[in-house]
């Protein structure tokens, strides 16, 4: 008798779930119209997120100081490589023999406008890649932000100092 129990016990403890029948992400399916396991999305679905990340891309932040500091830590990241961390095209890549790219310092790319950048770092230009799967949209806006920073760092004029700091400025030999 004892042993018949431990016999039904062991035949127990083996469920149906663990053979349960079900359909696999990439086969064929009856039950769908598709005859396929995987759906499209309903149309008119939205990715949670996606608005958000549609309105970080058009719409262009206020240059703050937490912005620059943004765009500094992706700039050295996902730029310097190339454009090296003062932009002027001269990153460890060109030392190791890849295409120089354009400094940010040249007039075409001063005049340029926001825009551009932004393109550059969604599409890539020339033979830079596409950043768009590495750099959210609000992080591209924050790059292009410290980049008018670079730019401006290396053609600022005295008159762009602020009174104080020029004072002091012209004091010093």
């Amino acid at each position: 008798m004892t042993i018949l129990a431990l016999c039904m016990l062991g035949a127990c403890t083996r469920s149906n779930m663990d053979s349960q029948p079900k359909y696999h992400e990439y086969e064929p399916a009856g039950l769908f119209p598709e005859q396929r396991v995987l759906q499209a999305p309903v149309k008119g679905t939205v990715a949670r997120g996606d608005l958000d990340r549609t309105k970080d891309a058009t719409q262009t932040p206020a240059v703050t100081a937490q912005l620059l500091a943004r765009g500094r830590e992706q700039y050295d990241v996902f730029c310097s490589p190339c454009h090296d961390r003062a932009g002027t095209g001269d990153g460890i890549i060109v030392q190791r023999g890849f295409p120089r790219p354009a400094s940010f310092q040249d007039e075409r790319l001063r005049a340029s406008d926001d825009r551009h950048f932004v393109d550059a770092i969604v599409h890539g230009y020339g033979a830079m890649y596409s950043f768009a799967d590495r750099v959210q949209p609000r992080d591209r806006w924050a790059i292009v932000a410290y980049i008018r920073a670079l730019q401006l760092s290396q053609h600022a004029k005295l008159t762009d100092v602020p009174d104080a700091q020029r004072a002091a400025l012209e004091r010093e030999p």
